[in-house]
């Protein structure tokens, strides 16, 4: 039977694993990543727990609007390294660089979403989530 190309390419998933350790908003990594964003005058902070959905990819969203490409950047570059100065933890992996309207930043159980306000108003990712809990986290 041949396989479907695109189903190939998903077989990195199978390589993600969560990890065993349960996190919470109180984590290290989770509330480092919300004091950074707040640090780099992210907007709109919000976070999802996606712990009880079966589906989900991870245990949490955070998701936060920059009002510039620039600041889209230096929040993302900001989170990856206070992440790992502070938690000694790596990005699985990132995506949207090139793009920038748009970087998700991957830890396994937290993903990361900073967004320009047209692409966040487009996708509507909490309510795409709406099952979850949300807390926003803006000062």
């Amino acid at each position: 039977m041949k396989k479907d190309k695109n189903l190939s390419n998903l077989t990195v998933l199978d390589t993600r694993k969560k990890s065993i350790t349960r996190l919470t908003r109180s984590s290290k990594v989770f509330k480092t990543i919300v004091s950074t964003i707040l640090e780099r005058k992210g907007e709109k902070i919000v976070s999802l727990d996606l712990r009880k959905i079966p589906e989900a990819v991870a245990d949490f969203f955070i998701i936060c609007e920059a009002t510039n490409s620039t600041q889209l950047k230096a929040i993302a570059d900001y989170i990856e390294f206070e992440v790992k100065e502070k938690c000694g933890e790596i990005a699985y992996k990132h995506e949207g660089r090139q793009a920038q309207q748009w970087i998700l930043i991957d830890y396994v159980n937290i993903v990361v979403h900073i967004m320009l306000p047209e692409p966040r108003k487009f996708y509507r990712l909490e309510e795409m989530w709406s099952d979850a809990s949300s807390l926003e986290h803006n000062d």
